[in-house]
């Protein structure tokens, strides 16, 4: 019997983001945190100086956090203008999501030709802490993405590209659905992912298949890609005034 896999890789931060210093960390986890809790909407204007002054650090140190934020699709670094919180076209929207439904169709049969039944009683464990974490209305909204459902699939699945390529899709998805999905929806509805599992325990791939497809379609359909600028100050933005 094939061992229970090991925990997803995490698509959030963690304490110390990989390759920044503990200092560099906070400074990413303080925007990326502002940007998932809807406080910094798209477009908002990150200047090096003023993020220089409210961390109390070099104007690099600022400058390298905001080029990894780039990297990772969080922050547009535009020429002659500076930094701002990421703007995802609407053209860029569909493109993301239609890929990630094409992979993740590709995903759940490999998932049902190999599971096992640790890993699905694992899968079972995991819906019953994602409906109460859903339901806690304390918790920061990029807690309620659940993204880890659907990393945990793919690990499953077993093919390590897939996986790689999902991780990146979701990010940027996250991303998305954090910026412009108006606010009090869940981004990953927990009844939606209990059918999926449902029907992969019973061999229902085309059912599961249909399933997880009309889950992203009715996440894509609840974005709204218009959302007015802040008026508060950076510092209220991010959480330090």
């Amino acid at each position: 019997m094939k061992a229970a896999p090991s925990p997803a890789a995490p698509v959030l931060p963690l304490a110390v983001v990989s390759g920044l210093t503990d200092t560099e960390s906070h400074i990413y986890r303080t925007v990326f945190e502002s940007v998932m809790n809807q406080r910094a909407a798209p477009g908002t204007k990150l200047p090096e100086q003023a993020l220089s002054d409210l961390f109390g650090v070099h104007r690099a140190v600022v400058r390298k956090v905001l080029q990894r934020l780039a990297h990772d699709g969080i922050v547009e670094l535009r020429p002659n203008r500076g930094a701002v919180v990421a703007v995802p076209t609407p053209r860029e929207t569909q493109q993301i999501f239609e890929a990630r439904r094409l992979l993740e169709a590709a995903i759940v049969p490999l998932v049902a030709e190999r599971i096992t039944k640790a890993e699905l009683q694992a899968l079972r464990r995991q819906l019953r802490e994602e409906h109460a974490l859903l339901h806690k209305p304390d918790q920061p909204a990029w807690a309620r993405l659940a993204s880890s459902f659907h990393m945990r699939l793919a690990e499953i699945a077993g093919n390590e590209m897939l996986h790689r390529y999902l991780h990146e899709l979701i990010s940027r998805c996250s991303l998305i659905v954090a910026l412009y999905e108006p606010p009090g929806n869940a981004a990953c509805e927990h009844d939606e992912h209990a059918r999926v599992v449902d029907h992969i325990e019973k061999g229902e791939v085309t059912k599961a298949v249909k399933v997880m497809n009309e889950h992203l379609l009715d996440l894509e359909r609840r974005i709204s890609l218009d959302r007015p600028q802040s008026e508060k100050s950076l510092g209220q933005i991010l959480g330090l005034a």
